[in-house]
Order: structure tokens, then sequence, then C-alpha cells
């Protein structure tokens, strides 16, 4: 494997990747940096998480121009977190060269801060699509002479309708610039928009993403879906999360079940694309400081969300592929630490997850959820489960204690923060059930 030196990444950067621990360039990286520094045009297709982001940022940061007083580089994202992302790491990485200017530019923020910074010798520009063309009508924004336009997540960024948006900020750019697009999927819609606006683009695909990390334990738990609410009630009060994403396939579902969580007086917030960004940015800051425990979110809402902490992850509805299904447990086991995942699937998904399986070359285990005279409800194990391992991996697999706000790592790594342990203290009658 090549160093990020032998790429042609200078020693000044190649050092400051060293001190935060990165030595040895991620396959994207390897392939992508000599094209792009070489002024190829670029279509990467590769997931989250497998480094993508420095196989931009670094040939850009070695080929921008600190004197001139142009936008030379405009980074287009899907959402405002990973936005805010890009431009942390982006920041990190020119933090000792003052020269390196750099604005942010997505919905939610004040206007005029953004103005006031578009004012100075900004290189580059990190943002969401309706932003930036707010910009560009108020001609405050002039991509006339950009050299590299970066399209991240664009199979994400044209799901969520922006195509038409993209398609009018690319017409503001120079025809002569350097196009970089990175997708984790390349659809006929993404091709289609390739081709019209790239010259001659090389072509790189890494590896599909390895399966689930070996400190996520996973379950799957066959239900139907009127007995969802009270099969993930059950779950959460056995388990008590600390912090726990729960996803949905639709927006519509993902609202449904806020309210019904709500309603239950668990401490929960919602998260899709029909919330305005102000909003999204509040419920994901409360997250974070844990001042919720539950984060019911749509796929594409959830895109690229790192917060540390989260110790379970539900997949309400199963999620369409393996590569969701390993996007989405992904929130959980952050740096090492425990998680649990738990997929509720039904008689029709079992094709579903058993593709998921196969895929990922792992074996989940199986339990059901089974009702006593339609008063209580309890998770029985399936006789044929077997415990989530790779199929290829031999002898019995190490005994995991359920994971709950008591017992998980996660208390030691945050009782000097202001995290608090959650409450799971509910608004019910003194009743017995």
């Amino acid at each position: 494997m090549p160093d990020f030196r032998s790429l042609g990444i200078s020693k000044e950067l190649t050092e400051k990747l060293r001190s935060f621990g990165i030595a040895t360039p991620t396959p994207i990286q390897a392939q992508a940096i000599p094209f792009v520094m070489n002024g190829k045009d670029v279509i990467a297709q590769a997931q989250t998480g497998t480094g993508k982001t420095f196989a931009f940022i670094l040939p850009i940061l070695e080929k921008i121009d600190l004197a001139a007083q142009h936008v030379q580089a405009l980074i287009v994202t899907p959402t405002r977190e990973l936005a805010l992302q890009i431009t942390d790491e982006i920041n990190k990485m020119g933090q000792d060269r003052e020269e390196v200017n750099i604005l942010a530019v997505y919905g939610g923020q004040d206007v005029e801060k953004q103005l006031k910074k578009l004012e100075k010798n900004v290189q580059i520009v990190v943002g969401t699509p309706g932003r930036l063309l707010d910009h560009i009508r108020r001609g405050t924004l002039d991509l006339s002479s950009v050299d590299f336009l970066v399209l991240d997540e664009a199979d994400q960024m044209l799901h969520i309708g922006f195509l038409k948006e993209v398609e009018d900020i690319i017409k503001e750019t120079p025809k002569s610039r350097q196009t970089m697009l990175f997708s984790a999927t390349i659809p006929d819609e993404v091709r289609n928009l390739a081709n019209k606006h790239m010259r001659e683009a090389k072509y790189i695909q890494v590896e599909k993403r390895q399966g689930p990390a070996a400190n996520v334990k996973q379950l799957a738990i066959h239900t139907i879906d009127r007995a969802k609410q009270a099969t993930l009630i059950q779950l959460v009060e056995t388990h008590r999360p600390f912090l726990a994403v729960i996803f949905c396939r639709t927006k519509r579902r993902v609202s449904k079940l806020f309210g019904v969580l709500k309603a239950h007086g668990f401490s929960c917030d919602e998260l899709h694309g029909d919330l305005s960004q102000a909003k999204r940015e509040q419920v994901m800051k409360r997250f974070r400081d844990a001042e919720i425990q539950l984060l019911i979110a749509t796929d594409v809402a959830a895109r690229g969300l790192d917060v540390e902490g989260v110790t379970h992850v539900f997949n309400y509805d199963i999620p369409q592929d393996a590569e969701s299904y390993v996007h989405r447990i992904g929130r959980t086991g952050r740096a090492g630490t425990k998680g649990l995942a738990i997929t509720f699937y039904s008689s029709a998904d079992k094709p579903t997850l058993e593709l998921i399986e196969k895929e990922l070359n792992i074996r989940i285990q199986k339990q059901v959820f089974e009702s006593e005279g339609g008063k209580k409800q309890k998770i029985m194990a399936d006789s044929d489960s077997k415990p989530a391992t790779h199929k290829q991996t031999k002898g019995n697999q190490p005994k995991q204690k359920p994971i709950n706000s008591k017992s998980h790592s996660i208390k030691e790594k945050t009782k000097n923060s202001k995290k608090m342990t959650p409450s799971y203290t509910k608004k019910r009658s003194n009743k017995r059930d």
C-alpha cells in the first residue's frame, strides 16, 4: 500500500495526517488522489466511512492558489451535517495555514454572517444546494472562476430531489473546471449527470465495505407490523439505551412512531427531510447533548450521523439492502465501544433479511415476538437462530451481557462530561398492567 507522500501529498500535510493517527491511505484515497492530482475528472463509488473525504480534500489543499482572490473550490453536499463535517476536516488540515479560508453555506444559519465571510478571500466553499443557489441569486457568490467542483454523496443529493438545483449550480461554474463525483451507488440519474457534465472521467470503485463491526451485537426479531410498537417499547424499557437511533422507512412512519413514543413518556425526537434546517440542527444538538435518548429517523436524514454514545440501533423497518444495513447499525459501536443492533422483520421481510446475511456473509441471531393472552408480550429465542457471526468463523462466540445504561462502557467515557444517564420514567398511573 503506498503512503501519502508517494501519492503526491506534501510533507506538511502528511505530517498533519500522522498527528491525527492517519499514516496509510485507504483504498479510495490511494486510487483517487493520483487522478485528482493530475487534473482528471473522477467518479468514485465509495460508501460513507471509507475515507473518501480526504480523497478530495488533500488534493484541493495542495492545488489551490492561496494568493488568488476568488472561490477556487466548491463542495456540494446533500445535508448541513455533512457540510459541517467536511468543513471541520478541512479546518483541521489547514489550521497551521492562516491563508486558507473556508466557508460552510447551509440553511438555518444567519445569512448576514455568511455574507460577511464571503466578502473576505474565501478559497473553499462547502454547502447545500438550496443555500448555495440563494447566494448565487443574491449575487453574493461568484463561481465563474472555480477550479474544482466536488459533488459528494451524489446519489443521496438526487434522491432528496436536488437534481435541478445541482444542474443550476453547475451552470454557474466554468467548463474548464475539474469535477469530482463521489457516491455510494451509481444509479442512472447519477450516471446521466456525470455523462452530461464530466470530461473523460476516471471511474473508481472500491470493494464493498466490510460487514458490521465485531463489537456490535446483532439481533433480528420476527414480528408483525401492528405489533412493532409494543415490541419496541418493551425492548427500550428492557435495555434502557443511553442513546438510540430508531430507523423507519418513510417520513410519515417516523412522525407516527415519534408521536406514539412521546405519548408514552419517552425522551425522544424525530429527524427527517420535511423538517426545516433550523429544526434539524436543534434536534441533532439535543441528541448529541443527550437531552433526548431516542432519535427516530429516516435513512437520508441520518446519513453521515456520527454521535458519540449511541449504544443501540433499532431497525423498526428493515433496511432495503446490505449497504443500508451496515450504514444504519454503524451508528453504534463507534470507537471500539460495544453496541446492540436490533432489526424487526416480518415473514414478508424474510427474503430481504436473508439477502443481507448472504451479501455480508453473516448469520444474525433471530428471536420471535410472542403474545400471551393479548396482555403481555415477551421475546422468545428462535430455536433455529444462531449468533450473528461471519459464517467462516469457527468456535463459540463470547457471551455478551445485555447492554444498558448502567453497565455500558459509555458511562466511563462520559462520566466527566455533561451527559447524564437517561431517565425512562414513564407518564403512567400506579396501576399494574
